[in-house]
């Protein structure tokens, strides 16, 4: 049953490359859903891009706009992957598979990438998501959203992340966070090098629950947290390693929010917000079945099977938790105390 009235959200959108598209067909159901309000967004890496994008065509036209701004923002994308020299090998599309695995040229990049610095191999630092940011995001209009944005990037040179708000955020912050160390130079911001914020936070969670008047998180999780099978091959050891890598600052940050949750004084100050926190999660398995080398995949025709997947999972969690939102927490935390 529809709710009668609005409940406002934060979302906590995941890093992953081309499965981004993920959260883009989440993040387009979700906005079809009347009785939910988008207070603010937290994301890292492709999670920042959809947040971004998400914000501006909110200021041009609500929910719609919103809507209309994802869709032109991963066409494009999928239009420059198409001159792009990483494609999918005949016997990868012969195969059914996504992945760019046997890619003769992916193949030589990630060889090349483990013995060359970007700064060699790329010394211009060019980026063609620079020039898609530019076209897609009016970074003016992000200063004055309704919607409270955070993006996380990494410090270089301490290790630790830095979360950049609404005025601060430019193409240079967006490419940031989305810096991976071995394929981009560092993005230079206010004098500090800046790596992907996977490695600090993917997301951060914490200046939702600090600055947002929103009790309801809703986290978007695109990277896998568990596997069944051990890792053999070279390739799949490389994944896993980025996986766990990428997951573990989340996990960390979640079981300090069980833990604040627990202790925090439900009647005075901040001990309220994180006593009145309620997180839900929406993800798939099927993201599982794909490798890390999937993440470089920017076809059309992929982009749209991990929009569907994120529509459908968003549509299954609605379905199953609609009523909870605004009411109760339907992802437990407490069992990652368990595991400390």
């Amino acid at each position: 049953m529809a709710k009668k009235y609005t409940v406002p959200i934060d979302l906590a959108l995941q890093g992953g490359g081309s499965h981004g598209a993920f959260t883009w067909g989440v993040l387009d159901r979700l906005l079809q859903e009347p009785s939910l309000q988008i207070a603010a967004i937290s994301g890292t890496s492709a999670g920042a891009m959809n947040a971004a994008v998400l914000a501006h065509g909110w200021q041009r036209g609500g929910a719609d706009g919103a809507r209309d701004a994802l869709d032109a923002y991963w066409q494009r994308v999928a239009q420059a992957a198409a001159f792009s020299p990483l494609q999918r090998s005949p016997v990868d599309r012969l195969m059914g598979r996504w992945t760019l695995d046997t890619s003769p040229v992916y193949i030589a990049m990630e060889m090349v990438a483990r013995v060359f610095s970007p700064y060699v191999l790329n010394p211009f630092g060019l980026n063609p998501l620079r020039t898609i940011l530019s076209e897609c995001i009016d970074f003016d209009r992000l200063a004055g959203s309704a919607i409270k944005l955070f993006v996380t990037a990494t410090n270089v040179h301490t290790g630790r992340g830095r979360i950049f708000r609404n005025g601060e955020i430019t193409p240079d912050v967006l490419l940031a966070s989305a810096c991976l160390p071995t394929l981009f130079h560092a993005i230079v911001i206010d004098g500090e090098s800046y790596w992907d914020g996977g490695y600090a936070g993917n997301p951060t969670i914490t200046p939702l629950v600090r600055e947002s008047d929103a009790h309801d998180t809703i986290l978007v999780q695109i990277n896998p947290r568990e596997r069944p099978n051990t890792p053999r091959t070279a390739n799949e050891i490389l994944d896993r390693l980025n996986e766990i890598s990428f997951n573990s600052p989340l996990m960390k940050e979640l079981r300090m929010i069980a833990l604040l949750r627990q202790v925090a004084d439900p009647g005075h100050g901040e001990g309220a917000r994180w006593a009145a926190m309620r997180m839900h999660r929406i993800m798939t398995d099927r993201l599982a079945q794909f490798g890390a080398s999937s993440k470089f995949n920017a076809e059309l025709d992929f982009l749209m099977m991990l929009k569907a997947e994120g529509r459908r999972s968003a549509e299954e969690f609605l379905a199953a938790h609609a009523d909870d939102i605004g009411t109760r927490s339907t992802a437990d935390l407490d069992v990652l105390l368990s595991e400390c």
